[in-house]
């Protein structure tokens, strides 16, 4: 299939038809040029927010925004069976993390780089540099679940990572790169990490994205991690059973590793222990039931295992630092 025109695509100009062009708009030598030295000013929030991947139609797909300190993260969901087109074009990087998921078509670009038409990418990376454009749309075979983190090129400015954050990467792996993309997901949904911690990641995501595809990436359990397989088995397990209470020797055993060592390795690919993992992906599937206003909140934590709306409050609370009530009145 042909790339789609950008005019299918939904844009700020069509909320209203006096408003302001798009935020981006004002550094066109950086939208044109794409591999400028001189990196923007930092970005506000607000604007970042602004700028985030455009989805069409907005209906097919479930998203929640958190972010901080110019570090912002959405998670994406896509039902089986949906048709979505995805648009985007800003001085911001953007990282992709294609957590779940499959198409029947779809297509996925970005300037300067062959398309791909790749069916199953679960496990895959796509990293957007801030200037280009990067397009995607997909009829999914299996529920899709993504990770966009929005990253300010003025905070990933660096001598030694210049480059890094100027070259277009689409469906790549890197276990290293990926374990660091989720820990500073995870601490970004945490609301308790500061800026000193968040910066530090960044560092280290930019250290990593200038060494990916320079040359084999070292398996995670060389270094104390997790394979692929292992970390797809573990996590689609976890997923088939949110609403359980999971033995950790069942998860060891479905690694084919002791106690000891599975623990270990879990917490160097996930960033936090098996149950702590556990727990967040049941906040975020809480998050997504959440977004449905017919769902009562007792519903939504029963469903996910907690048996009575006190612990499930108290579990949220300390995931997102809100409630389900407080999170649900911030939806979009």
């Amino acid at each position: 299939m042909a790339t789609a025109d950008t005019s299918t695509f939904p844009t700020r100009d069509t909320a209203s038809k006096r408003a302001p062009a798009p935020w981006w708009a004002a550094d066109q030598k950086l939208r044109d040029e794409g591999a400028t030295r001189n990196f923007p000013r930092p970005l506000p929030a607000a604007d970042l927010f602004d700028g985030a991947v455009e989805i069409s139609p907005m209906h097919a797909v479930k998203r929640h925004r958190t972010g901080r300190y110019g570090i912002l993260a959405e998670s994406i969901y896509a039902p089986v069976r949906s048709s979505i087109k995805l648009h985007y074009v800003a001085p911001v990087c953007l990282l992709v993390l294609y957590e779940d998921g499959a198409r029947r078509e779809g297509e996925t670009s970005i300037d300067g780089v062959p398309e791909s038409r790749l069916r199953k990418f679960a496990g895959k990376l796509t990293f957007v540099p801030a200037g280009r454009r990067f397009r995607e749309w997909h009829e999914t075979s299996e529920a899709v679940r993504m990770t966009y983190l929005y990253l300010d090129p003025t905070k990933l400015h660096g001598l030694a990572y210049a480059d890094a954050v100027r070259i277009p990467k689409v469906f790549f792996e890197d276990s290293i790169l990926w374990a660091t993309a989720i820990k500073l997901k995870s601490a970004l949904d945490s609301n308790n990490a500061g800026a000193s911690y968040l910066g530090s990641l960044v560092n280290v995501l930019t250290h990593e994205l200038s060494r990916s595809g320079r040359g084999p990436t070292p398996a995670l359990r060389h270094r104390g991690g997790l394979a692929s397989w292992q970390r797809r088995a573990l996590t689609a397990y976890i997923d088939v059973h949110l609403n359980e209470q999971i033995p950790l020797a069942t998860l060891a055993r479905l690694a084919g590793l002791s106690q000891h060592h599975f623990c270990r390795a879990f917490k160097h690919s996930f960033g936090v222990p098996p149950h702590g993992y556990h727990v967040r992906r049941r906040i975020q599937q809480a998050k997504l039931l959440l977004s449905d206003p017919a769902a009562s909140i007792t519903e939504v934590g029963l469903h996910l295992g907690y048996p009575h709306t006190s612990s499930f409050s108290i579990a949220f609370r300390k995931i997102t630092g809100q409630t389900p009530s407080e999170f649900r009145r911030n939806l979009e």
